[in-house]
């Protein structure tokens, strides 16, 4: 009995309870003022210390950019990620912060790739180009996209392919995309069914398949921190830190 109790014990003792392993979060909304995330630099310090204190010591910080509602530039970004580490230095946190964009997938975008405008990227040379669509409708030309990214040298991840409703019941088309070589990145609380039970079951689909490269907070507000304080205990979360990640290497 005493040695069954004691497997359980070290089983139990060896899942991961905190964000301590996966380190890096590549997608969050909380640079201030800039979209539909933290709108002041105090909302912002808030849910960066929030996010601290669950293990996380590597923020990329992700606005939005569309072309006709978040018109969000490089150099705007930029400037609110100076601000935002400045304000961090004198808390003394001890975390690295750097930023990249989630552009939306729009006539707007295809211009800027087809111009060779600066677009964002996180990784360094590896140029992860972090990509979204409608949650309703898929883009006619989202391979077209995908392959004029990759001819620029990027390296697309799609931000949380769970939340697209035009995949559902299309589990195989979504599979089929991964022939692109594109990456998939899932939100963090998808595993816990923050956002429907069908994106907890493409969440659980693609890691079941290994085909998760990233896990992303999409932090946009306290909302989101409470859902991540208990998502750790999810045994899907559990199997989703099982996966070679690439949050640890950024």
């Amino acid at each position: 009995m005493w040695g069954g109790l004691r497997k359980l014990w070290e089983k139990k003792e060896s899942a991961t309870s905190s964000f301590d392993d996966l380190q890096a979060d590549m997608h969050s909304h909380l640079l201030p003022g800039l979209d539909d995330g933290a709108a002041t630099l105090e909302d912002a310090m808030q849910l960066l210390e929030a996010l601290y204190q669950l293990g996380f010591r590597k923020l990329c910080m992700t606005p939005h950019i569309m072309g006709d509602f978040y018109k969000n530039t490089p150099a705007a970004i930029r400037e609110k990620l100076y601000v935002l580490q400045e304000a961090t230095a004198a808390r003394g946190l001890d975390i690295e912060l750097s930023c990249a964009a989630e552009y939306y997938i729009d006539e707007w975008f295809f211009a800027k790739l087809q111009a060779g405008e600066e677009l964002l990227t996180f990784g360094g040379e590896r140029k992860f180009l972090l990509i979204e669509t409608s949650y309703m409708n898929e883009p006619p030309h989202l391979r077209q996209v995908i392959f004029a990214a990759q001819a620029a040298g990027y390296t697309p991840v799609l931000a949380h392919p769970e939340r697209y409703t035009y995949f559902y019941g299309r589990i195989e088309a979504l599979l089929s995309l991964r022939e692109t070589g594109i990456l998939f990145q899932v939100n963090t609380n998808s595993l816990a069914g923050y956002y429907s039970s069908q994106a907890k079951e493409v969440a659980r689909q693609l890691i079941k398949k290994k085909m998760v490269e990233f896990l992303g907070t999409d932090t946009h507000a306290m909302k989101h921190i409470r859902v991540l304080e208990r998502v750790v205990q999810e045994p899907l979360f559990q199997e989703a830190m099982k996966l070679p990640l690439l949050n640890a290497s950024l």
